[in-house]
């Protein structure tokens, strides 16, 4: 039996039209050989311990991602992320031992005022239209500043259980995994949904694309950028949550490079800073990136402050490819 050909007119797609473009496989082809490198300088570097490790160290930024993707690709960038999570931590931890707060109750506080500051971000940006960098780095000082007074400097110890549950394990086969890895994970899976089989997600990369066609479409881009700085702020709240969880303290100094680390997974994954291009899957995948050279670099010896070095250069190599390619379009 003959195979049937392609209509009349229209030529036949070559093989090479259906492999992955060079942004959507990149970061995995990056994640692979950061691996291989690895897995050739440390012996201990594929043992299930480790790789647990690496995923318990990569969910706090990975979360933090979600809600840094959803702002790039709408175009803007928010550098307050990291505080805010701090904050929302301090906020938890304190409520729950400090005020005896009940520890649900603690959690919603914590990220209902992350949730604030995402809107006052969005605020910002859409009443007053300031530009995103500045009012996100406007608003990293002033969490900090809050994170510092409110604390009084001072770790919170002696955490209920219930604001530790997610930093717990259970086994699969010889891995320990967290249940805070479950939850990133499933976080990733409805934000890969929302963006790829419904409206809003739609609206988001059409925004992203060219404000001016989605004004043109009926699109608010007031109404989008408002929601999505909000649902940021929320996202950096729950991330809040893990990174207790975790440590199982609330420290005033945490989330010092997570706006680096998240805004570098970002990128690294494929997702363009100017909006409109990207994908949630990428994101994941670079964090794990971040996530496997701290580790990896921790293990051969190298010291944390070449590390911050290195994810500084990853970051800009990545910017700098995604402006050569935009370029190029």
């Amino acid at each position: 039996m003959s195979t049937p050909s392609a209509p009349a007119g229209r030529p036949r797609p070559s093989f090479t039209e259906h492999l992955p473009s060079l942004s959507e496989a990149g970061p995995l082809i990056a994640l692979a050989a950061a691996c291989g490198f690895f897995i050739s300088q440390s012996d201990r570097f594929l043992s299930f311990q480790n790789l647990s490790l690496i995923l318990q160290q990569t969910m706090v930024v990975a979360v933090i991602a979600i809600g840094q993707t959803l702002i790039v690709l709408t175009g803007g960038i928010d550098l307050s992320c990291g505080m805010v999570m701090a904050f929302g931590s301090i906020i938890m931890t304190k409520f729950a031992v400090v005020m005896g707060v009940p520890p649900l109750l603690a959690i919603l506080c914590g990220i209902g005022a992350s949730t604030l500051f995402g809107l006052l971000n969005g605020l910002l940006i859409t009443r007053i239209k300031l530009p995103a960098f500045i009012v996100t780095l406007g608003t990293l000082n002033i969490a900090f500043a809050l994170t510092q007074i409110y604390s009084n400097a001072e770790s919170v110890s002696n955490l209920p259980d219930a604001i530790m549950f997610l930093g717990s394990t259970f086994r699969i086969g010889p891995a320990e995994v967290t249940y805070g890895t479950v939850l990133t994970l499933l976080m990733y899976l409805g934000t890969w949904f929302v963006l790829r089989d419904t409206v809003p997600g739609r609206h988001l990369y059409a925004l992203g694309n060219n404000p001016e066609a989605a004004r043109l479409m009926g699109l608010s881009s007031t109404k989008i950028l408002l929601t999505v700085y909000t649902l940021a702020g929320a996202i950096y709240g729950i991330a809040a949550l893990l990174s207790v969880s975790r440590t199982g303290v609330g420290d005033p100094q945490a989330g010092q490079t997570e706006n680096l680390d998240s805004i570098t997974a970002v990128v690294l994954g494929g997702t363009s800073l100017f909006g409109g291009r990207g994908s949630i899957v990428g994101t994941l995948l670079g964090a794990l990136i971040v996530g496997v050279f701290r580790n990896g670099l921790t293990l051969i010896g190298v010291s944390s402050v070449y590390q911050v070095l290195i994810t500084g250069m990853l970051v800009i190599l990545a910017v700098a490819a995604d402006k050569l390619s935009h370029r190029g379009r």
